[in-house]
């Protein structure tokens, strides 16, 4: 990795391209600044070295554990849950929600709309029951019956 990898470009020691040196900057400073680039430069060369080492040595193990692409989503999922169901946000509208659930105001319409299902669910079926009844009177009814036998005719 050299310098040019890092946005400035030296032709040597302290001197950048086109032969000077910033402003305020003597050749002595250029040059220890220059040294200690590089020193900074080995060092993140290492450290990408000895982070790629961990990387591997990490992935092993989880291979040798078994532990796979989905656990780790999965593990990943629960402890993203968890954190949620901890949340001051979590608490705090889980508080309300249970308040409003022992409210009278939640418990009369509660119960107004568990009656007008039980009405609707007996008028439907009223409804059925008059329907059917209906449809056997008009099977019975004579017009039906010359209806049907038409039918049987023209087979």
């Amino acid at each position: 990795m050299d310098s040019s990898e890092h946005g400035a470009s030296v032709t040597s020691p302290g001197v950048a391209i086109g032969g000077t040196l910033p402003p305020g900057l003597t050749e002595e400073e250029a040059e220890e600044m220059q040294v200690e680039l590089t020193k900074v430069d080995d060092e993140i060369q290492t450290l990408r070295q000895v982070l790629v080492a961990k990387e591997r040595h990490a992935a092993e193990l989880k291979r040798r554990l078994g532990i796979g692409p989905l656990s780790e989503i999965k593990q990943n999922i629960n402890k993203g849950w968890h954190d949620v169901q901890c949340s001051n946000a979590y608490l705090s509208a889980s508080a309300t929600l249970e308040d409003i659930g022992r409210s009278d105001a939640y418990k009369r319409t509660q119960e107004t709309l568990s009656q007008a299902g039980q009405m609707t669910s007996a008028a439907f079926s009223t409804m059925g029951s008059a329907i059917r009844n209906r449809f056997g009177e008009m099977r019975n009814s004579p017009s039906f019956k010359s209806f049907e036998d038409k039918l049987d005719n023209v087979k």
